[in-house]
């Protein structure tokens, strides 16, 4: 038992009044004279006794009075929380695309968003997270207005993030009790280790009535020619074998071809369509099929006419650069530095400083303004060049420098494969391949620069050094003619050079993912105070994005919200169209044993039912008040003392 107003309990120590009114009250008695004296004396104990019992009955009763009046206004009560304690609820709802699917009792996010509603505490203080919103310590009435517009969103919110919303909601609250509600299908991509200081949270998992599900991967084009081209839809099936489904491809809204297929149980599937060549295709894909997840039966992809990223090749006259630099994707120029068209400088995407033994001013001053506007240099030096310029130069664009040349023959082994640059590039990490080496170099001293391909010392091969503005700037420490090394006929020098010239422009590709972070280039140049703008029939927006002399680099991370296609506008002109699909990984039926995660961790307990872990929580919460029993003990003690005092008659 707890009381509301545990200092009125201090009034109990005044009963010692009534009790030493009563050890001390005295009473005269007059004595009487009678002829039959041994009656007299009988007749007088009796009286006596009978006065002294009904005093220690009246007593009680007073006491009992007295005591129950206090306790009532002390206010008892019956509860697993103080009531001097606000209740305070964090909720974190999943409304993550996987979660627009069915269950037993209907829509999971629908239903689950409902059962909150009839179950939660009309008195208690709510934080509501969802993948894309947070509402912190709002009341119940605004809990249920917020879950009544609750939608399916491609957001993705990591485990760590969500327990660190429930840390920081328990901050400067004191005399409050905490409660932690995870709603959630629990997908197996939460890759969070559970430790001793994990808030305490009750998990309620999510699960879909069915657990078959076909989706379409990706696609990718092949044996492109003169006529046509082959589109190739990589179909994923997770689940029993599925027969004869069918499978539509779209040019917009216009049926281009269909078909059928089959896929094994839990294998992959590539159904090829043979499309004649458009300029531009705006590519559906569309299967039919009834089962977990709808929202991965309908692909978007986009074919843009691509343009030729520009690259100019200053210094010595290299011919590996030119079968790098194909013409079906670039626009590729050697020049020596004394036959330099400093007024294409600006018109390309990527410059290659190619071993000169010295950077003139006049250049120095040019390429400057090349990266101050964004663009993109690779600076190899020369076995003979002149620190004092390449220094004066590294300074101005990246506070860097290189040290005096080194005449040691070192070994190239070190692969940075999380640099971008190689991303894609190799499927496992290399340990045994015949390594390159150099015989001189010149040591690269730079704060912000970050290694690609390293020394056998450790020292760095290829850096990217950073700048302010956040354009591309790769600086090796040796020359790679054949001289001087042997790295041109490694198998790196294809990928590293050519993904200096992809990286240099990125090209709209076939499809990009919601949530994820993107980067579109687009060769274009605008006036003062123009952008662009991203729209389609639904909506639009303005990405974020950054303007350089001849192009334009569009970022998309929190927009769009919906799949499909989308326009990069110019005023009213389209330049682009982009395609956005859902993550794939919202299609995977890879769930988290949670039954696992509870026998190994006292701070997660585990349910199915919503209704089941609110009442709970409601139940520990109820106050069972007693000051009404106590306030009625009082009056039965008052009616108790009158009837003594009115009918018991000593």
């Amino acid at each position: 038992m707890q009381f509301k107003n545990p200092e009125v309990l201090y009034f109990l120590a005044l009963l010692i009044i009534p009790i030493l009114v009563h050890l001390f009250q005295l009473q005269k008695f007059v004595k009487v004279p009678f002829t039959n004296v041994a009656f007299l004396q009988k007749l007088v104990q009796e009286t006596r006794k009978s006065s002294r019992i009904k005093k220690w009955l009246i007593l009680c009763a007073r006491l009992l009075l007295f005591s129950a009046i206090i306790f009532a206004f002390s206010q008892p009560y019956l509860s697993q929380k103080n009531t001097t304690q606000d209740q305070h609820t964090f909720i974190y709802l999943d409304n993550s695309l996987s979660t627009n699917t069915e269950g037993e009792k209907g829509n999971l996010l629908q239903i689950s968003a409902q059962e909150i509603i009839e179950n939660a505490s009309k008195k208690d203080i709510y934080s509501l997270q969802t993948n894309d919103h947070f509402y912190k310590n709002i009341p119940y009435s605004e809990l249920k207005n917020e879950l009544l517009k609750v939608k399916n969103t491609s957001k993705k919110l990591a485990f760590s993030n969500i327990l660190l919303k429930i840390s920081n909601t328990k901050e400067n609250k004191t005399n409050t009790s905490h409660k932690n509600i995870l709603i959630s299908d629990f997908q197996n991509n939460y890759n969070y280790k559970f430790t001793n200081v994990t808030p305490t949270f009750s998990a309620i998992k999510l699960e879909a009535s069915t657990k078959n599900n076909i989706s379409i991967d990706s696609v990718f084009i092949s044996n492109r020619n003169t006529n046509n081209f082959t589109v190739n839809v990589v179909i994923k099936n997770q689940g029993k074998e599925k027969n004869n489904v069918p499978i539509a491809i779209f040019n917009g809204t216009k049926l281009i071809s269909k078909q059928s297929y089959s896929i094994k149980k839990d294998s992959k599937e590539i159904v090829p369509f043979v499309i004649q060549n458009q300029a531009d295709f705006l590519g559906k894909i569309h299967t039919t099929f009834s089962d977990t997840f709808s929202f991965d039966n309908t692909f978007y992809f986009s074919l843009n006419s691509t343009k030729k990223i520009n690259i100019l090749s200053i210094g010595n006259e290299a011919n590996f650069l030119s079968k790098i630099y194909t013409e079906d994707e670039f626009n590729f120029t050697q020049t020596s530095l004394q036959n330099v068209n400093y007024n294409s400088i600006q018109k390309q995407q990527l410059i290659i400083l190619n071993e000169l033994e010295k950077i003139p001013e006049t250049l120095s001053k040019s390429i400057l303004d090349f990266c101050n506007k964004g663009g993109n240099i690779v600076i190899i030096p020369n076995e003979n060049s002149e620190i004092k310029t390449y220094n004066n130069f590294l300074e101005k664009i990246s506070s860097s420098k290189i040290s005096s040349k080194i005449s040691d023959t070192l070994k190239i082994t070190t692969i940075n494969y999380e640099h971008p640059l190689f991303k894609n590039v190799f499927q496992n990490k290399v340990s045994n391949f015949q390594y390159p080496n150099t015989q001189s170099h010149f040591p690269i001293v730079s704060k912000n620069s970050s290694k690609i391909v390293s020394f056998e010392n450790n020292s760095s091969f290829i850096s990217q050094i950073k700048n302010t503005n956040n354009n591309k700037i790769y600086l090796f420490s040796s020359a790679i003619n054949k001289n001087n090394s042997n790295f041109l006929n490694s198998p790196l020098i294809v990928p590293v050079f050519y993904n200096f010239g992809k990286m240099s422009f990125q090209q709209s590709k076939l499809y990009y993912y919601l949530d994820d972070e993107n980067k579109i280039d687009i060769e274009t140049s605008l006036d003062k105070d123009e952008i662009l703008n991203i729209s389609n029939l639904e909506s639009s927006f303005i990405p974020e994005q950054q303007t350089s002399q001849n192009k334009v680099s569009i970022f998309t991370k929190e927009q769009p919200y919906n799949t499909g296609f989308y326009y990069i506008l110019r005023k009213k002109d389209t330049i682009q169209t982009l395609a956005f699909n859902t993550p794939k990984e919202e299609s995977l039926l890879n769930f988290i044993n949670l039954n696992s995660l509870e026998e190994n961790n006292s701070k997660i307990s585990f349910s199915t039912s919503i209704s089941d872990v609110f009442n709970d929580l409601n139940k520990n919460n109820k106050v069972h008040w007693l000051w009404k029993w106590f306030l009625s003990l009082a009056i039965v003690s008052l009616l108790l003392e009158i009837l003594i005092l009115k009918f018991y008659k000593p």
